[in-house]
């Protein structure tokens, strides 16, 4: 059985990104966090997002990636030249977890960590953001070929989350495969 465990916390606060020819505000880019972190209801202490309309909200309070898929991202950019440095935190994720993917997931399934419960919610939609912040022209595409997206999370129990702490995953309902709301996000990114 695979450990599961929160490995990184990043917080972000809202700042002008550079896409194309024009700045546009974003909370994308994240630094990592020390010692515990407050989880409300509207996500972590200290983090920000700068359309409301498509990120954060109750329902989409804390995005989570799979550290599983970094060495996919990592040979990506080596094979586009690309420094493949990739701190937690670089596809915009609040928590990086290892030892739950998305094809395993179903909406309504809890992460239960020692003081707070999060509740998967949908997955993540490429933002066209994303090619910006990872300096690579192609990111949006090859998230949504790859499926290696992330996902949403809304906060059951709120309390406070802390970097090295293991958690349980809670069976939902079962009747949603994350992976099913993900292919109409793909068919639309293309």
């Amino acid at each position: 059985m695979r450990r599961l465990q929160l490995l990184g916390i990043q917080v972000g606060a809202v700042q002008p990104l550079q896409v194309g020819d024009q700045r546009v505000m974003s909370g994308f880019r994240k630094h990592a966090t020390r010692g515990p972190v407050a989880v409300s209801a509207l996500g972590l202490k200290g983090d920000e997002q700068a359309d409301l309309t498509v990120h954060g909200g109750l329902a989409k309070a804390v995005y989570a990636y799979p550290i599983e898929h970094y060495a996919f991202w990592s040979e990506h950019r080596r094979s586009l030249g690309l420094s493949t440095e990739l701190p937690y935190g670089s596809l915009g994720e609040n928590l990086t977890l290892s030892g739950v993917l998305e094809a395993s997931l179903y909406v309504g399934d809890q992460l239960r960590f020692p003081d707070c419960v999060l509740r998967v919610t949908q997955p993540r939609g490429p933002c066209y953001k994303l090619n910006a912040a990872m300096d690579d022209s192609t990111a949006v595409r090859t998230m949504a070929q790859s499926g290696y997206c992330g996902f949403y999370l809304a906060v059951d129990v709120p309390g406070s989350l802390a970097a090295g702490q293991a958690f349980e995953l809670i069976a939902g309902p079962r009747e949603t495969p994350l992976m099913t709301l993900f292919k109409s996000i793909r068919a639309k990114v293309g």
